[in-house]
């Protein structure tokens, strides 16, 4: 059975529509999302462009910050403060890549953890690891929200995270430790990592390759979570797990494109408005 990102994306569109409109009803807050893209990268300006239009589908203000390539990391921080200090930001989002002569990890730091609806503030990555309640990052939490989709009990389960990123692999891992989930999480230089994947009820892969995941490896009746997406010498797009023989074998998988992509903002979306909810609470 394949996973349809695009689906479950529309449902979490459609409760933050929801629960946007009861907020405003009911508090008079509409959550408001700065976005900051400095210089002019193709891929992130079509990215903020899809950004800003599904905050407009479901009643989330976005207010975006276009800074040319050269600006100072001063004026960059500076930026940042006011956003922090503004009652009507919920979240703010930084772009990445900055160019080079900004510090990339003093800019996420320099947000405040209650707006880092990225999730990738230290504060909130300590949260996470500890249980508490800060916010998570959003391609984990589609992850997730993919395999509650389609009832996949977590407890006791054997899992494997295949890539130990800051922004995909360690926190999915710990988002599947504190199911209950039993966790392994590999990497390049895991020594049989056809045999770890082979052991696995649910399978996550996020490692950046192309096919890393062959077919063969996939445990019969397991779930497949292919985070990856690569492009192919021909141009098309291709994940992380060979996609036509892992699906023999898996109960469900997710596909590429179409699987976790769509994912990715949507929880953002819910982000910014859980950071709206506290602002009220």
């Amino acid at each position: 059975m394949i996973i349809d990102g695009k689906a479950v994306a529309q449902q979490v569109r459609d409760e933050v529509r929801l629960a946007a409109r009861r907020l405003r009803k009911d508090h008079g807050v509409v959550p408001g999302l700065a976005v900051v893209l400095v210089g002019d990268d193709p891929a992130s300006r079509v990215y903020v462009r899809n950004k800003e239009k599904a905050c407009a589908e479901v009643g989330i203000r976005s207010v975006e910050h276009l800074l040319p390539a050269s600006v100072p990391e001063h004026e960059l921080l500076d930026l940042i403060a006011r956003l922090n200090g503004d009652p009507a930001i919920h979240g703010i989002l930084v772009q990445l890549p900055l160019p080079e002569h900004i510090a990339s990890a003093r800019i996420l730091e320099a947000v405040s953890p209650d707006k880092d609806v990225d999730g990738f503030h230290p504060v909130n990555q300590g949260l996470l690891l500890s249980g508490g309640e800060g916010f998570r990052p959003c391609t984990p939490l589609g992850v997730m929200r993919m395999l509650d989709s389609v009832g996949c009990a977590l407890k006791g389960r054997n899992a494997v995270v295949v890539g130990r990123s800051n922004i995909v692999g360690k926190p999915v891992a710990l988002m599947l430790l504190e199911r209950h989930a039993t966790v392994t999480l590999c990497h390049s230089r895991t020594a049989d990592l056809a045999g770890e994947v082979g052991r696995a009820e649910v399978v996550v892969a996020a490692v950046g390759k192309a096919h890393a995941i062959r077919g063969e490896w996939i445990r019969p009746g397991a779930v497949v979570i292919d985070v990856g997406i690569n492009r192919l010498p021909t141009g098309k797009l291709a994940g992380d797990v060979e996609f036509v023989a892992a699906r023999e074998r898996a109960s469900w998988i997710s596909p590429v494109p179409g699987g976790v992509g769509p994912m990715t903002i949507c929880m953002l979306l819910s982000n910014t408005l859980l950071s709206a909810r506290r602002s009220v609470a």
